[in-house]
């Protein structure tokens, strides 16, 4: 999903909290990797170590993020 399609703006960097609110329930690791402020080569190194700091899920040849983990790991409160 490209960060027009979560609603955001498609910019390079990291993203602004109303993007990051905008996030569907799970990201792609290149999404999740802006939300982290880190690189989509970075962000797959870290998956692949282990050492990504959010859980991340296997969907055949895909890989997803909950977006719910990454909120809470730079504490984003979501809107009700």
């Amino acid at each position: 999903m490209t960060a027009q399609e979560a609603g955001g703006q498609a910019s390079a960097g990291a993203m602004g909290l109303e993007e990051l609110l905008a996030l569907p329930a799970t990201v792609n690791v290149t999404t999740a990797g802006r939300a982290l402020g880190i690189g989509r080569d970075k962000a797959y190194e870290l998956i692949r170590t282990g050492e990504f700091p959010v859980r991340t899920l296997a969907l055949g040849g895909t890989v997803r993020v909950p977006t719910a983990e990454l909120w809470k790991l730079l504490g984003v409160e979501p809107r009700c």
